[in-house]
């Protein structure tokens, strides 16, 4: 089956020769594996989340960016926090992907892309989304429909595989195309899109976590809406998130009416502030938009209101991203004027500093940022990098290793802490850190090289067990990664 689906996505991969279209064959890969054919365990669900990883990493982008992860995760994990127990640990991503869409993956791996996000307006809405996600894990639709496509035939698999393929190239052309194969949830619809009772379920779920967690129904109901008013590509195209969970209209009216008959309970929830809904959606937006656009869009936004600091610093951040570092820092500074305590303003504007070389500058106002909010990850990182362009490796290594005790996957401070204590001489300390920065970036080869190493230096017994597991299951997910990419080639 596998064969058969490469062969025909390879014929029209060669005459299309669309990014897109490489992305729907790789999801379609993934879903029609024999091993998924059939119902699966918890413990089955949780291995082929670790396939469904690997193809995210290798071909989407994910926001490794701290304060808007964090933000992701304080949300889901509260709304968790009223859900039943559950058999998985639950991660939540923002995937640079300007399609709208969110979707649960196996093993409850949650994704919302970063053109939904920026749709959004406020936190409800946000939470509302996400809840929803929540629950088709919680009900296990994934695993059910997994269940389900082992009576699907191999045959009729393959059709729907190429007849995705090839339409992609009919009637409506590449822009048209680009709704259906902009994100891999669109391609999990040949088997994994929801049905109009999950999405229900999902909903009815959905709308009591949302309510126990202290947030609005009102905000699913109305990010709902948005996803239904947006005309990507002409008024026959619908966006992805509304292929991928159907009946929209049902859902909307039942929202409606159910928030028209809870109107009292409803009113007597919390309101919730803006601010970091607003500031999170701001850094989204300047880091990760467009460049063009987002330099103009904050430029008008600056223009218009020079003394808002939410302005200036979604200028600054646009701009230090281009590389105009000198105007990013007024423009931090002008936002200071408003807020002068603000950990996050002062970690900009000593981020920008480090950028620009002065190591000093930045770190006094790192460290002033640090003072004020201890707990300020991404100050903690660029303050031990500046300890380690200054040489002084013992300080960035204790402020490193504290960072990472607090937030034991934050991205790259595990390269730079393996770093520290390479120029300290400390090898079994450097290769374990660096072993574990590329096992988390899927890099599982240099993974292996670098735990390999740690294993032959490290004396300490605890540490040496843990080595071993981690190298063991780097070998394995290498091991299927090069299976994964071997199947794809033939």
């Amino acid at each position: 089956m596998v064969r058969l689906v490469c062969r025909v996505s390879q014929r029209i991969i060669k005459e299309m020769k669309t990014k897109h279209i490489v992305r729907v064959w790789l999801a379609v890969a993934l879903m029609v594996f024999p091993e998924i054919a059939r119902g699966i365990t918890v413990q089955e669900e949780e291995e082929l989340s670790q396939k469904f990883m690997i193809e995210i990493n290798e071909h989407f982008e994910i926001i490794h960016d701290s304060i808007i992860s964090n933000y992701i995760n304080q949300i889901g994990y509260k709304i968790l926090s009223v859900v039943p127990t559950q058999p998985f640990q639950y991660h939540f991503y923002v995937v640079k992907e300007d399609v709208y869409n969110a979707f649960a993956g196996p093993g409850a791996q949650i994704f919302i892309n970063s053109g939904l996000f920026e749709a959004l307006e406020n936190e409800d809405e946000l939470a509302g989304i996400i809840a929803h996600e929540i629950s088709h894990v919680v009900c296990r639709h994934i695993s059910q429909q997994i269940e389900q496509s082992k009576k699907v035939g191999m045959g009729a698999l393959a059709g729907v595989a190429a007849g995705i393929l090839m339409g992609a190239a009919g009637a409506g052309g590449a822009a048209a195309s680009a709704t259906l194969v902009g994100s891999l949830a669109a391609a999990q619809s040949i088997i994994l899109a929801h049905s109009r009772e999950d999405e229900m379920q999902a909903d009815q779920r959905g709308v009591d976590f949302i309510i126990r967690a202290g947030y609005n129904p009102k905000g699913l109901m109305t990010a709902l809406t948005k996803i239904r008013s947006k005309q990507w590509y002409g008024k026959d195209q619908i966006p992805t998130y509304m292929m991928t969970h159907p009946a929209v209209e049902d859902r909307i009216g039942y929202l409606s009416t159910w928030i028209d008959t809870n109107a009292s309970k409803i009113n007597q929830l919390p309101r919730h502030s803006k601010i970091p809904f607003d500031w999170t959606h701001t850094r989204l937006v300047a880091m990760y938009g467009p460049e063009n656009n987002t330099l103009k869009d904050f430029k008008a936004q600056v223009a218009q209101k020079p003394d808002n600091p939410m302005a200036n610093y979604g200028y600054g951040l646009v701009l230090s991203r281009t590389g105009n570092r000198n105007a990013a820092m007024d423009h931090f500074r002008a936002a200071l004027t408003k807020r002068a305590f603000d950990p996050i303003l002062l970690t900009e504007l000593g981020k920008t500093y480090f950028l620009d070389g002065r190591y000093t500058e930045a770190l006094k106002i790192l460290q002033g940022a640090m003072d004020i909010s201890p707990d300020a990850t991404e100050g903690q990182y660029y303050a031990g990098r500046c300890f380690i362009e200054m040489g002084k490796f013992q300080e960035a290594s204790r402020l490193l290793e504290s960072l990472l005790q607090e937030t034991p996957d934050y991205p790259d401070a595990m390269f730079y802490l393996g770093s520290a204590y390479g120029s300290l001489g400390r090898v079994s300390d450097a290769c374990y850190y660096l072993g574990r920065y590329y096992y988390n970036r899927g890099d599982y080869k240099n993974a292996i090289v670098q735990l390999e190493k740690a294993l032959e230096s490290t004396a300490d017994s605890e540490k040496k067990t843990e080595v071993e597991m981690l190298l063991k299951e780097a070998k394995k997910r290498h091991a299927l990664k090069i299976r994964e990419s071997e199947t794809r080639k033939r």
